[in-house]
């Protein structure tokens, strides 16, 4: 009896349970860094197979395995699903989704959506020259759209909209593109093989076109 007064009086009790709630708080804080470092590993581990079957062109399986968003929609849209590639950069913010997000709704045929999607990324990157070339570019088929009723010509793109890469030397990076009437999906498969693949280079594909007026104006010299 005189012990357990003599330990209440100098506050053991009161001792104890602080290093029992201290005790509480390291466990927790270990359990909450234990799981985040355990989701951060499946992650980048999910990321580094998606990047794997990427490599092999397997398309489809990186994009089901892909955890960063900007990854799976470089997926999708490597994979020919530009609905899906659509769909997943309309929810990420930044110029980078927005020009990405208009790529693929060309590619979709729904050019005055483009249109809009190139202006987002133009507002925060007034300079950049791929998208407003790609614009350009969507702006004259949805007007040619309208002018023609849907029509065009029976899908068919004039020497004028032919889609095509260059390199720094101004060199075909690999398909070489004649003067001639390519179809959309034609000139979509073109498009499509030409697109960058790295993530650095995140679809950093590159409208061009010829100059229809100008190849008028020299044949009627």
């Amino acid at each position: 009896m005189e012990c357990e007064r003599s330990m209440r009086k100098n506050g053991v009790p009161q001792i104890l349970r602080k290093w029992a709630i201290r005790a509480t708080i390291v466990m927790v804080l270990a359990a909450t860094f234990l799981a985040f470092k355990q989701g951060r590993s499946f992650f980048s581990t999910a990321d580094w197979r998606g990047q794997a079957r990427m490599r092999k062109q397997d398309y489809k399986g990186a994009a089901e395995t892909f955890v960063d968003p900007m990854r799976q929609a470089e997926a999708f849209y490597r994979a020919g699903d530009f609905e899906r590639a659509a769909s997943v950069l309309g929810g990420l913010p930044g110029e980078k989704a927005d020009y990405n997000r208009g790529n693929s709704l060309v590619m979709l045929g729904k050019y005055d959506d483009a249109v809009k999607a190139y202006d987002l990324a133009l507002v925060t990157r007034p300079d950049w020259e791929a998208a407003k070339t790609n614009r350009e570019i969507a702006a004259g088929r949805a007007e040619r759209l309208r002018k023609e009723g849907g029509v065009m010509t029976g899908g068919k793109l004039g020497a004028d909209e032919i889609i095509f890469t260059k390199n720094k030397n101004n060199k075909s990076d690999g398909d070489t593109v004649e003067p001639q009437e390519m179809s959309d999906e034609e000139t979509r498969g073109l498009w499509l093989r030409q697109v960058q693949t790295t993530p650095r280079d995140f679809l950093k594909s590159k409208f061009a076109y010829q100059n229809a007026m100008a190849d008028e104006g020299a044949s009627d010299e």
